[in-house]
């Protein structure tokens, strides 16, 4: 493993170390990386001494002017230094209460600190000492478990996830990310240790739960945390959307399963987040609109309204952002369904508009998204949406140069109809406005200045 260890930051560590009569070795996901062979900046070191009287004496050695950071409480310190983020703790035991996933910590051994690690690919170290610099140090048979691609506990997983319930959504995210299986045996404890999940904080499930939105696949993460019954306590509109309902023979998609395939099309084609989370969302009203007509079927009347409605209920409780990415996510949601309605219709320059005018910048987000809705196993039928899809990008195009309405600003102020009719603020001023807006977005007139102001003196100067 000395290779590894290139970083003359590891051989300052190993003499400071040996100074101070103590041990120090690299442990966790920076040792993970390296059987993986992934880049990994944060680098955890676990000394038998005093971690921050450790790590104040490292970041000395490499430069006096190198601000080192210091969690008391904790008994950690971390600096950061030549893109690396270093964070030095004294080995440690740990106890909990059942109430709390805040431990009780004690002075402890390596084997103490690796005991208390989430998983085996986790738990294995790497000696920064003189006398076995370089040695791993392995005894749950970590790397072992990497070859085999699995994630298991180091110790009884029912106590790893009692103990300290947010392991069970690592262990979904680090399956998910690395493309690992969960031990049947682990897998089981995430099940039976479910409601254990209550105890931890909504921020805390979210930071993983993003992780999982944010890997190449993310259904895999999903339908993981559903199968072990995870999703439920925390997103329990999301498994709402399951099921399948049967009427006179006449049955609807299963909604939860197409979300999920929407959304891996979407991530397939993009890295936004916030896009991801639009896919995710894009039908999280139709078990609330759901209906059955006689000679009609299944249909979800006003599920986009309805659904940018519930996204800000959903992002107030899982305490994300509501703020421009939330607002984003609801413009996206309610108009996810009309570039689909183009598809059914015959394209008419005055719908390509309005479609423009409501999706301002985001129309290449609501176009992708639109795209990625078309799911059937009809592959009939998704070649002829997908044929007739070009053709509504091609209108989109055609109009957007010819009419420039991205981001549409009304080309005559309310302060320049005011001072046309001497009017005061009034309604009188907003009716003209919406007029020349409305004439605009059918075709009557050009999107400038010229034609707006003729319109509007033709038709309101009595």
């Amino acid at each position: 493993m000395k290779q590894h260890l290139q970083n003359p930051i590891f051989t300052i560590i190993s003499e400071i170390a040996e100074q101070m009569n103590t041990q120090a070795f690299v442990i966790g996901g920076f040792v993970r990386d390296i059987f993986l062979y992934r880049p990994n900046t944060d680098i955890d070191i676990v000394t038998l001494g005093n971690g921050i009287e450790l790590a104040e004496k490292v970041a000395q050695a490499l430069s006096p002017d190198l601000t080192v950071a210091v969690f008391k409480n904790f008994g950690t310190a971390m600096f950061h230094y030549n893109g690396c983020d270093y964070e030095f703790v004294g080995a440690r035991k740990e106890s909990y209460v059942l109430t709390s996933r805040k431990p009780t910590v004690e002075t402890g051994t390596l084997e103490d600190d690796q005991n208390r690690r989430d998983f085996t690919i986790n738990a294995m170290a790497i000696s920064l000492n003189k006398e076995s610099f370089g040695q791993l140090i392995d005894p749950f048979n970590g790397c072992g478990d990497i070859e085999q691609k699995i994630i298991r506990t180091p110790l009884n997983p029912d106590i790893t996830f009692s103990d300290d319930p947010l392991r069970m959504m690592r262990a979904v995210r680090f399956a998910a990310q690395l493309n690992f299986t969960i031990l049947p045996e682990t897998f089981d404890a995430l099940i039976r240790n479910r409601q254990r999940l209550e105890i931890v904080s909504i921020e805390r499930i979210l930071d993983e739960f993003q992780k999982i939105m944010a890997t190449p696949k993310p259904s895999v993460g999903i339908k993981l945390l559903d199968k072990a019954q995870l999703l439920e306590v925390f997103f329990p509109e999301l498994t709402a959307l399951k099921g399948v309902e049967v009427i006179n023979g006449k049955g609807h998609k299963d909604v939860f399963n197409h979300t999920l395939e929407v959304l891996d099309n979407v991530a397939e084609k993009s890295d936004n987040i916030w896009l991801r989370w639009v896919a995710l969302l894009h039908d999280i009203a139709k078990p609330k609109t759901k209906k059955y007509t006689e000679h009609i079927g299944w249909s979800f009347h006003g599920h986009e309204y309805l659904g940018s409605k519930m996204v800000a209920q959903i992002f107030k409780r899982l305490r994300l952002p509501m703020n421009e990415k939330m607002r984003y996510v609801q413009k996206l949601v309610l108009l996810h369904l009309r570039p689909i309605v183009l598809i059914d219709d015959e394209v008419t320059d005055s719908a390509v508009r309005r479609l423009l005018f409501d999706a301002g910048d985001d129309i290449d987000d609501v176009m992708l998204l639109a795209h990625a809705d078309i799911t059937s196993k009809n592959e009939v039928k998704v070649q002829t949406f997908h044929k007739n899809f070009e053709r509504v990008k091609e209108k989109l195009q055609e109009v957007e140069e010819k009419d420039a309405l991205r981001n549409w600003q009304p080309p005559i102020s309310g302060e320049e109809i005011m001072r046309t009719f001497n009017l005061s603020p009034s309604r009188e001023v907003g009716i003209i406005k919406d007029a020349i807006r409305e004439a605009i977005l059918e075709g009557d007139i050009e999107n400038t200045h010229e034609a707006a102001f003729a319109f509007m003196l033709e038709r309101f100067n009595k």
